[in-house]
């Protein structure tokens, strides 16, 4: 069959030929040609046959040719397929990034973990093991198209596919291999950072759990008398210069403070020294004291001012003294009023830190050299001291029990307070069967 077409195409040519030189006659119109087939051996001189190549003799070159197509055709689909179902499988994993990368972070994702809500799919919820299972599934994706690469190698030569193809293929590949790298590198970068957070988050977990435990040592050790560490009172009975009460804590230097304190005293003349404090070189640094028939007073450094207070009524009373460096100014409540205020009271003098703070005695030396004419006589509670000046409303609050607030330099705790002499503590009664006695 090649055989005849061949010979027809040649003997068109050959007709063809004979028309075109100049000079000769042309083929008149409506002529016709007779084709008539002629063997191989046939063909002479004046009617060669072109060459037709043979590969191996096992098939026609038209059926190898076929074949060889629809091989590369069939190769390019398979290559296409995988490679859409590799790009499916980044587009998940990135979808599944993306929502650990979102708008708000590291707190969003847990926020949706704290909801009980797995948005990473069938990843697990803590972030290191996220991290790890991401890795894994990362590196697991680009051996998966280091094999498709070497498969696509082994199964069709290069030289075999289009140069266009190739370099397709390439480049893809290549943009894959960083895609993968640059969220390796993040995911590393993520989990390094999670682990800093981890531990930080875990020192500073240990060691409020460590002041937690010792606080409550304290309160133990402090609570075996009494139902709560501040439900205590310090009896002074007798005026003696051997009876006192001390503080345990001391005083950091003050630029203001406020003192409270619940008290009650018949004695006369005067209730004595409800409190002092002394530092080197001054045993008056603070002093409230009301000694024979004079009035009641506080002095700061030595300095003194008078309040209008009075309390020897043998009664439950709340006592609250606020002081300023700026213009020494002063304030005087008694049962939560405020019943006094002057200033010039050791005005820009700062309290000395470092002292001793005695409970019913007046000191003329620090912590000693008590005067039995200046002690005190009767209960004290309730003694806390701030560092500032209180407001009146939280004085009132604090004096009709409507606030527990305890002061945040001296706070009235049973392992505070030391006695001495024969100085007791007792269960002090609730404050609202103070507020009764008044």
């Amino acid at each position: 069959m090649l055989l005849v077409a061949a010979g027809l195409l040649l003997a068109a040519a050959a007709a063809g030929g004979r028309g075109s030189p100049a000079g000769e006659q042309e083929s008149p119109p409506g002529s016709r040609f007779v084709c008539t087939s002629l063997p191989l051996d046939a063909a002479g001189a004046g009617c060669p046959l072109p060459p037709v190549p043979m590969q191996g003799g096992a098939l026609p070159p038209e059926e190898e040719l076929k074949a060889t197509v629809l091989q590369l055709r069939e190769t390019v689909l398979q290559q296409k397929e995988t490679i859409g179902n590799q790009r499916e499988a980044i587009r998940e994993l990135t979808g599944k990034l993306s929502r650990c990368e979102g708008a708000d972070g590291k707190s969003a994702w847990k926020n949706e973990v704290g909801k009980g809500k797995d948005t990473m799919g069938d990843l697990p919820r803590d972030p290191a093991q996220v991290i790890d299972q991401l890795s894994r599934t990362m590196q697991t994706l680009k051996d998966r198209l280091e094999s498709l690469e070497h498969q696509l190698r082994a199964n069709v030569s290069y030289s075999a596919l289009p140069a266009d193809l190739r370099e397709m293929l390439q480049r893809r590949l290549g943009d894959l291999e960083r895609q993968l790298l640059s969220k390796v590198a993040e995911l590393e970068d993520e989990k390094s950072l999670l682990h800093n957070e981890t531990s930080a988050h875990r020192q500073k977990t240990e060691t409020a759990l460590n002041a937690l435990l010792e606080r409550v040592s304290e309160l133990e050790k402090g609570n075996s008398a009494f139902k709560s560490p501040d439900e205590f009172k310090v009896s002074l009975p007798l005026r003696t210069n051997y009876l006192y009460g001390k503080i345990k804590k001391s005083l950091p230097e003050l630029y203001a403070f406020t003192v409270c304190l619940w008290l009650r005293s018949s004695a006369s003349p005067g209730i004595g020294t409800p409190f002092s404090y002394a530092v080197p070189g001054q045993a008056n640094e603070i002093v409230l004291i009301e000694w024979g028939n004079n009035p009641i007073e506080l002095l700061i450094n030595d300095k003194v001012a008078q309040l209008p207070l009075f309390i020897s009524d043998g009664k439950w009373h709340h006592i609250c003294i606020t002081w300023t460096t700026r213009d020494g100014m002063w304030e005087a409540f008694q049962d939560g009023e405020k019943l006094g205020t002057g200033e010039n009271l050791a005005p820009w003098h700062p309290i000395k830190p470092g002292g001793v703070l005695i409970l019913g005695q007046e000191q003329d030396t620090v912590g000693g050299r008590f005067d039995a004419t200046q002690a005190f006589v009767g209960e004290l509670s309730q003694f806390n001291i701030w560092d500032r000046v209180l407001k009146a409303e939280d004085i009132m609050n604090i004096a009709n029990c409507s606030i527990n607030m305890p002061g945040n330099i001296i706070p009235w705790v049973d392992n505070n307070v030391d006695v001495f002499g024969g100085a007791t503590k007792w269960p002090v009664e609730t404050c609202e069967e103070r507020l009764l006695d008044l």
